[in-house]
Formats: structure tokens, sequence, C-alpha cells
């Protein structure tokens, strides 16, 4: 059964139109809310954003639909996405939302939930939510309309979580860190876990106005991250995305590692230590080809799973797994937490530098990524990929990428787009197969 307003990640769209209105956020707050009302003890909801204009407007309507239905919320303001997940679980809260459309410009704004377990959703769980909007559901009793409070010290909780997952053993003293936080909800907390552990701070993205964030900063625009380090002679930067879920890194040369290498270095090293569960790493079908050579060359598995870290979690809780991740930067280490978190994987990798002693050029690229070009196609509607013509180019692609490399296309979870990849050994074959099948659809789409 589809779903109407859930896409990859909870539901998302541009604000005050699609689904991102106030009177929609209040009825998520009240089907939600009314979903996870089980028991007869005080029900609550913690409720974060990032730092996007329209995140007053749509806390404000969740916080009125939850305590209609007789759910209580706690209110801890701007916070990483990861830090939701984690209170949710620490205060025993009955449900988590996040408000934040992650790397999407402020325009755009979006709606996480997590259950009590500070995992994201299932979908039967998404179905039945989706039903109660629809519907709408009974409202509570007077006596039983829920309060809402805010807890001032949730920034303080979750950086003492953060630096609780770095080894006691280590600190991060004569390290010179470029920290981009992408104008996010990461602005405070990651800067003050680096500046605790000892890190010479250089600050990027920390001076949020509402309708900065990931504009030219962060995990998708890594250009002034790349300058600064260089500039200052920086060992290392790091960039977030706009609720911290994500990051990429960027080495002394200014060079960027991705999410990629940044799997293959923490599976690498936990497998030296005896630390990794599972025999390998879960990443998604858009994940390089080198990635999975490097980890076979290791004795260790690449298992891959759909586009969207919900599907690498899943696989994860599956096989025992606990390092997953994707290419753009998401990394989810279930050693330490239920969704991804940037600063947390973040920590690992500067764990590893403080242990080798040797600039993060040698550290961080461990393999060489094979020739992979990915663009996109907006469409205004239909299926292109349904068209018999975009069918018969796809498949001449495949044809031709038989044993020597790989081709993935899906539409987008999140916007109107149709994602087009492929890897090969010869960067020239990739980009005549990829710009083949984008003309398709282009045509297709009209």
């Amino acid at each position: 059964m589809s779903r109407k307003y859930f896409g990859t990640d909870g539901i998302r769209g541009r604000t005050n139109a699609s689904a991102m209105t106030a009177e929609m956020a209040m009825k998520v707050g009240m089907a939600a809310g009314a979903h996870f009302v089980r028991g007869d003890h005080r029900h609550r909801v913690v409720i974060g954003k990032d730092t996007r204009l329209s995140g007053y407007m749509l806390e404000n309507a969740l916080v009125a639909g939850f305590t209609s239905v007789g759910m209580d919320v706690v209110q801890v303001g701007p916070m990483p996405t990861p830090a939701v997940a984690m209170l949710t679980r620490s205060m025993r809260a009955d449900l988590g939302v996040m408000i934040s459309a992650s790397h999407n410009p402020y325009e755009d704004n979006g709606i996480k939930l997590f259950g009590p377990d500070g995992y994201k959703l299932s979908d039967a769980d998404e179905l039945s939510i989706e039903a109660l909007i629809d519907s709408l559901p009974n409202l509570a009793q007077p006596n039983r309309i829920g309060r809402a409070r805010r807890v001032e010290d949730a920034r303080g909780r979750y950086i003492h979580f953060a630096k609780a997952c770095f080894p006691e053993d280590l600190r991060l003293d004569g390290l010179k860190i470029v920290i981009d936080c992408a104008h996010g909800a990461a602005y405070n907390v990651a800067p003050a876990a680096l500046w605790e552990l000892g890190a010479n701070i250089i600050p990027l993205g920390v001076t949020p106005d509402g309708t900065n964030i990931n504009a030219a900063c962060g995990s998708t625009a890594p250009q002034v991250l790349q300058e600064t380090v260089v500039a200052s002679g920086a060992d290392i930067g790091i960039a977030l995305d706009g609720d911290a879920d994500r990051l990429i890194v960027v080495d002394e040369q200014g060079r960027i590692v991705d999410g990629d290498q940044i799997m293959a270095l923490i599976g690498a090293s936990w497998a030296q230590r005896g630390a990794l569960k599972g025999g390998g790493v879960v990443a998604t079908v858009m994940s390089n080809l080198g990635l999975e050579r490097f980890l076979q060359g290791q004795g260790l598995t690449l298992e891959r799973t759909k586009v969207g870290d919900r599907y690498v979690l899943e696989r994860m809780r599956q096989g025992g797994f606990n390092v997953g991740g994707e290419q753009s930067g998401h990394m989810i280490l279930s050693d330490y937490g239920t969704t991804g978190d940037g600063l947390v994987a973040a920590l690992q990798l500067l764990a590893e530098l403080v242990r080798q002693d040797r600039p993060a050029s040698d550290v961080f690229r461990l393999f060489e990524p094979v020739p992979q070009l990915l663009k996109n196609v907006r469409f205004a509607g239909g299926a292109p990929l349904e068209n018999e013509q975009v069918k018969a180019v796809i498949a001449a692609a495949e044809a031709d990428l038989v044993g020597k490399g790989r081709l993935v296309i899906r539409p987008s979870g999140t916007e109107p787009v149709i994602r087009v990849m492929a890897e090969g050994d010869d960067a020239a074959q990739v980009e005549t197969l990829v710009e083949a099948i984008c003309d398709a659809v282009k045509q297709a789409a009209g």
C-alpha cells in the first residue's frame, strides 16, 4: 500500500504549500499523538527542530495537535536529529519529533517521527498515522489535555552523550579542526563538544538567522570549508548538514572525504579492534564499487539496500551489523545511536586520526573510487521511467556495463527528480551512458 504523506524520511515539502502548512502539522500532531497514546500513564512527546524560520510555526502547530489528544510536550529547541532520538529514549517519551528538511534550503521543512525506542517509524506505523490524519482522531477530555514545557539543558545532555562516544583515553589536544554547522541544528553543540575534548576550533556556519541554513555551506556545499582548512593550516574539516545527521570530511589538503571513505575507515578500524559486528558494512545501492572492492580485500562484506537511511538501519538490525551509512554522509553507528549522527561519526574519525598520528590525507583515503557520475532530471509529473524509449535506453546501458560497472536509476523520495547514476572503470563510457539516459528521461518528461 502506497503512502500518501510520508516519503523516505518523514513528511517533507515547501513551507506553506503541499503538506508543510500549520494546519497539516497540527493534524500530524493529533494523528501521531493518538496513535501512540497507549495505556493510562501520562504520555509524552519530545519535539526538536533545526533553525528554519518556519520551525516556529510548525512547532506551535504540532504542540497544539499533541496536547489536544492528551500528550504532554517537551520542547528542546534547535537540536540535531540524533539528539531528539536520544532524548526520546532518555526521557522515556512515547514519541519523538524532529522538525527539519535536513539538507534542503530554508524554504522547505519536514516532520520526522521517532518511536519510544528512538528508531524511525515503521511503514505500518506511518500508514496508521496517515489514516488518522485523514479521519482526525478523537480529542481528549478537558481534564486530559496535555501540557507543554521547555527543557533548557537539552544541549548539555547531548554534548555529554556525544563526548561519551569518544574513547576515554584519547584527547583532541593539538588538533586544529574547522567545523561547518551549516547554520543548522548543531551550530551550538558540535563546536562545544569538540572544544571540550581539547581541539582548537575554527567554526563556520554558526550564525543562523532562519533563512541561511544550508546556504552555500554545510555538507552539501563544502567549498568554503575546503578553502578555510587549507588557508588556516587545519588538520581536518568537518561539515554537517542542517539537522546534523550526516557529515562530509575534508582532509588537510582540502580534498573531500565522502561517506564511502568514512565507512571504509570505520569498518576496517573497528574490524581490526574486534569491534565490528555482522562481518561487514551496510550501505545503499549508491555507494561506490571501490568501497565494495576495498571491504572484500579486508575480508569484509558490503550489504546494499535501497536509498534511505531507514533501509540501511533496517538491514543492520536484521543482520546484526553495527556500521552502516550512505555515500552522502549519513553514518549509523548502532553501538551509539538509533539514527545517523554526524558528530558521533566525526568523533570516530578523529579518534582514528589521533591514534595513527598521521595526516588526514593518509588516514582517510583507503581506496580509489571507481569513476561514478550522478545526474538529476527534474520532471513535472507522470512516470517517465515507464516510457518504452526510456526503458530501451536503460536496458542498452545495463548491457554495456555488464562485468564493468553498475547502473542505478530511481525517483527521489523527497523531490520530483529522477536520479541517474552509473559507475564503471571507464569514465568516458560512464558519462556517455548517463547523458543518454538523462536525455531520454527529459524527452519522456516533456
